[in-house]
């Protein structure tokens, strides 16, 4: 099993940017998908989840309006379109995935597969 984040790097204030996570090993269009991220001297958070199919998507807060999550099945590849991004928005990006669950999509625990991560740095 493999997820492998990709197209981080430095960007503006204002800024967009988009990153990838390309799936291998499992069937990924029967997993939850999600993206959390790690600030320097920060605990670990949840950014945003799709369901398997993309009906459905969450953010946190902090996220919406700026952040889209997508998915493309055939391709076995989850996105994060990051607009009007801000330094505060600067951490290691991960994905992460999991079968459908009863918990909520913050909850770390409940992933199964996780991804080494792609740096996003904002700069101001």
């Amino acid at each position: 099993v493999q997820l492998v984040e990709s197209g981080g790097g430095l960007v503006q204030h204002g800024g967009s940017l988009r990153v990838s996570c390309a799936a291998s090993g499992f069937t990924f269009s029967s997993y939850y998908m999600s993206w959390f991220r790690q600030a320097p001297g920060k605990d670990r958070e949840f950014v945003a989840g799709i369901t398997w199919s993309g009906g459905r998507t969450y953010y946190t807060d902090s996220v919406k309006g700026r952040f889209t999550i997508s998915r493309d099945n055939a391709k076995n590849t989850v996105y994060l379109q990051m607009n009007s991004l801000k330094p505060e928005d600067t951490a290691v990006y991960s994905c992460a995935a999991r079968r459908p669950v009863l918990n909520g999509p913050e909850a770390e625990y409940s992933y199964t597969y996780w991804g080494q991560g792609t740096q996003v740095t904002v700069s101001s």
